[in-house]
C-alpha cells in the first residue's frame, strides 16, 4: 500500500497530517540554521575537548533532520502528504529538546565539581546526570512511540488518540522533571551564595555565570515544552495546530535561541578549569581563532580538579 493517500478535504476532515500548508521557506531556513549550529557546536566541542557536550551536538543534528523532513513534506501537494517525512519531522523535532535538557543536566554536575560544591547540592554530584537523564530517556521513548502511533493513525484513526495521549503525558512528565531539576540547581545556587567554598571564591571559577547559562537554556526549554503540551491538549481542532506560526515562534525559534546562546556562553570553560587550563570566556572566539593561537594556555593551577 502506498504511503501517499490524497484527501482533497484535508482542512475539514477528521484526520490530516497538517491543518495548514507547511512553509517550505521556513522549514529550509531552520534546517540550514540548525545544520550550521550542529557544525559549530561540534567544532567548539572538538577544539576544547568538551566531550560532555555530545548530547547538545546530537540535539542540533536531530533538529536539522527534523526540519529537512519537514521541508520535504512542504513540497508535497496539500492533502497528499507522505507518511514517512511527517513521522520523521514530528518525532525528531519533538525529541531534540530532551537532548538539550540532557546537556543541561550534565553541565550542572560539572558546575558542582568545578566549584567543589558537593556538600551544597541536594543530589550527589555523581548521580545528578544519571538521575535526570533516566527521566529524559523515559520521555524520549514515549515521544518516539507516540510519533509512530500518530503517523499510522490514517489507517487506524483510534491510534491518534493513543499517540496524542502519550505525547501529552511525556511532555508533562518532561516539564515536571525539568522543573525539579531547576529547583535542585536553584537550591545549590542559594547554598553556595550563603556559604561559598574556597574554590568557588576564586575569580577564574565563574560558577554563577555558568548557572545563568543553565537558567537561560532551561527557561527556553520549559516554555517550549509547555507550549507543546498545550498544543496536544487542544488537539487537532485547536487554534495552535491550525496556524503554523505558533510552531515556529514557540518551538523552532526558542530552541534556536537556546543553542545560539550556548555558542556564546559555551560550557567548555568548565572543562578547561577541570583540566587546570586557562579558559576563554567568549565561546564565539572558539569559532574564529586559529588552533595555534594558544587558545587554552597552560597555567599553574591553584587547585586540583576533583576526580571523576
Amino acid at each position: 500500500m502506498s504511503s501517499t493517500l490524497c484527501n482533497p478535504n484535508w482542512q475539514s476532515s477528521s484526520f490530516s497530517f497538517y491543518r495548514y500548508v507547511p512553509s517550505t521557506a521556513a522549514a529550509v531556513i531552520f534546517c540550514l540554521l540548525f545544520l550550521t549550529s550542529t557544525l559549530l557546536h561540534f567544532w567548539q566541542m572538538f577544539r576544547t575537548r568538551s566531550w560532555f557536550l555530545g548530547a547538545l551536538v546530537a540535539g542540533c543534528f536531530t533538529e536539522f533532520i527534523g526540519y529537512a523532513a519537514r521541508a520535504g513534506s512542504s513540497r508535497q501537494e496539500p492533502g497528499c502528504w507522505k507518511m514517512m517525512p511527517y513521522i520523521i519531522q514530528s518525532v525528531f523535532i519533538l525529541l531534540s529538546p530532551a537532548l538539550f535538557s540532557a546537556s543541561v543536566y550534565i553541565i550542572l554536575g560539572k558546575i558542582v565539581e568545578v566549584a567543589d560544591g558537593e556538600g551544597h547540592v541536594l543530589i550527589n554530584r555523581r548521580h545528578i546526570t544519571k538521575t535526570f537523564v533516566i527521566g529524559d530517556l523515559v520521555c524520549l521513548f514515549l515521544q518516539c512511540a507516540a510519533g509512530g502511533l500518530m503517523g499510522g493513525s490514517r489507517a487506524v484513526p483510534a491510534l491518534y488518540n493513543i499517540g496524542n495521549g502519550l505525547v501529552i503525558a511525556s511532555l508533562i512528565m518532561q516539564l515536571l522533571w525539568f522543573l525539579f531539576f531547576v529547583v535542585v540547581a536553584v537550591m545549590f545556587h542559594r547554598k553556595m551564595r550563603i556559604d561559598p567554598t574556597p574554590t568557588a571564591q576564586r575569580p577564574d571559577v565563574r560558577w554563577q555565570n555558568y548557572l545563568v547559562t543553565l537558567y537561560v537554556v532551561s527557561l527556553l526549554v520549559m516554555i517550549r515544552s509547555l507550549f507543546r503540551a498545550i498544543e496536544y491538549i487542544e488537539g487537532r481542532t485547536g487554534s495552535i495546530q491550525s496556524k503554523e506560526v505558533y510552531f515556529y515562534v514557540f518551538d523552532s525559534l526558542l530552541m534556536l535561541l537556546a543553542v545560539t546562546y550556548m555558542h556564546w556562553k559555551h560550557p567548555s570553560e568548565i572543562g578547561a578549569l577541570r583540566r587546570g587550563e586557562e579558559p576563554i570566556t567568549n565561546g564565539l572566539k572558539l569559532i574564529t581563532m586559529k588552533p595555534e593561537s594558544g587558545l587554552f594556555r597552560q597555567f599553574r593551577p591553584k587547585w586540583k580538579p576533583t576526580s571523576t
